[in-house]
């Protein structure tokens, strides 16, 4: 699959990172379940700031990988919340790889899209708090 370059996004990344050797798979690639853990981590903290406390991943609803990331690569992580209920959030989460230091180029490595539910001390769902 050819790469596209692209720009990143203008708001500030919600997480950055560089994998590093122990997180490759037997293709030399980053293992699938690396992104799709730090994928998470970025859509909690965005869900957790709204919730003003803890969440829980009730559900991955897509996950689309792109581009493979290699060891080296900038991963950054962009967030937006795409819907707000009573009790849970969703969320849009963009990962782009800056890569190729002597010729940089950024590309879409991988898009998806996650809910989180408000929790409270004892685990159970809680109401979002006000805006």
């Amino acid at each position: 699959m050819p790469e596209i370059p692209c720009s990143l996004p203008s708001r500030d990344a919600t997480l950055r990172l560089v994998p590093r050797p122990a997180d490759v798979n037997p293709n030399g690639d980053i293992f699938g379940g690396w992104v799709m853990a730090q994928v998470d981590v970025a859509g909690a903290v965005l869900a957790w700031r709204r919730a003003r406390g803890p969440v829980a991943t009730v559900s991955v609803n897509s996950f689309l990988f792109k581009q493979p990331i290699s060891v080296g690569d900038i991963v950054s992580l962009y967030t937006e919340m795409v819907r707000i209920g009573t009790t849970s959030i969703t969320v849009r989460v963009e990962v782009y790889a800056e890569r190729n230091h002597d010729k940089p180029i950024t590309v879409k490595v991988t898009e998806a899209e996650l809910t989180y539910v408000a929790i409270d001390a004892n685990g159970n769902k809680r109401p979002l708090p006000p805006e």
